[in-house]
C-alpha cells in the first residue's frame, strides 16, 4: 500500500511540475505574439507618415515649378508687348519724318525766294516782280504748315542750342543770353528739328 501510495504522489507532483511549466511557458509566448503586431502597426504608421511627407514636399515642389512657370510666361508676354510697341513705334516715326529731307531741299528754294524778294525790294519798277515773288512764297509757307513744319521762334528768346546755332555775339538792349538778331530762320518738322535758326547772341547792352 504504501509503494502504490508513493508512487501515485510523485505521479502527481509530476504531473503538477508539467502544467506549471506549460503555464510558465504559455504567457511568455502570448505577450511575444501581442507584442509583434504593436511594433508592426508603429512602422506602418512611420513608413505612411514618410509616405505623405514625401507626397506634400513634391506637391509643394510641384506648386513652385508652376508659379515660376507663370512667372516666365507673363515676362515673356510683356517683353513681347514692348516689344511690339516699340517696333509700331519705330514705324510710325518712319512714316512721320520721312519727308525730312524733301523739306530740307524745300527750304533752300525758299530761302531763295526770300533774297529775289530782298532783291526786288531795292530796285525801281520791280513791284510786280516783288508781288509775285511773295506770294510763291506765301504758298510755300502754306505747303509746309500742311505738313507740320513750322518755324522756330528765335528772335528774343532765350539761347537754347536744341534750337538755335549761334553764328556771333555782339552788345545789344536784349540781356546776355538772348537772341538779338535771326541770320536763316530755323523750322522743326512735328517735334524735330529740320534746321536750326542761325542766330546772334546778345552779350547784354553796351557799356
Amino acid at each position: 500500500m504504501s509503494e502504490d501510495m508513493s508512487e501515485d504522489m510523485s505521479e502527481e507532483m509530476d504531473e503538477m511540475d508539467d502544467s506549471e511549466s506549460v503555464n510558465s511557458t504559455g504567457p511568455a509566448h502570448g505577450s511575444e505574439s501581442a507584442e509583434t503586431p504593436m511594433g508592426e502597426d508603429s512602422t506602418h504608421e512611420e513608413v505612411v507618415d514618410q509616405v505623405l511627407e514625401t507626397r506634400d514636399q513634391e506637391m509643394d515642389r510641384l506648386r513652385e515649378t508652376a508659379e515660376k512657370a507663370d512667372k516666365r510666361v507673363l515676362m515673356a508676354q510683356a517683353e513681347a508687348e514692348n516689344f511690339r510697341k516699340r517696333m509700331r513705334r519705330d514705324y510710325e516715326d518712319q512714316i512721320k519724318y520721312a519727308a525730312m529731307p524733301l523739306v530740307a531741299d524745300v527750304l533752300e528754294v525758299r530761302d531763295n525766294l526770300l533774297r529775289a524778294v530782298e532783291a526786288a525790294n531795292n530796285s525801281a519798277g520791280s513791284l510786280g516782280l516783288q508781288e509775285g515773288v511773295a506770294m510763291v512764297v506765301k504758298q510755300l509757307d502754306d505747303f509746309l504748315v500742311k505738313h507740320s513744319v513750322r518755324q522756330i521762334p528765335a528772335e528774343g528768346e532765350l539761347f537754347d542750342p536744341n534750337f538755335h546755332e549761334a553764328i556771333s555775339q555782339m552788345p545789344s538792349e536784349q540781356e546776355a543770353g538772348m537772341v538779338a538778331h535771326v541770320a536763316l530762320t530755323g523750322f522743326q518738322m512735328h517735334d524735330r528739328v529740320v534746321r536750326a535758326s542761325q542766330v546772334v547772341v546778345s552779350t547784354g547792352p553796351a557799356e
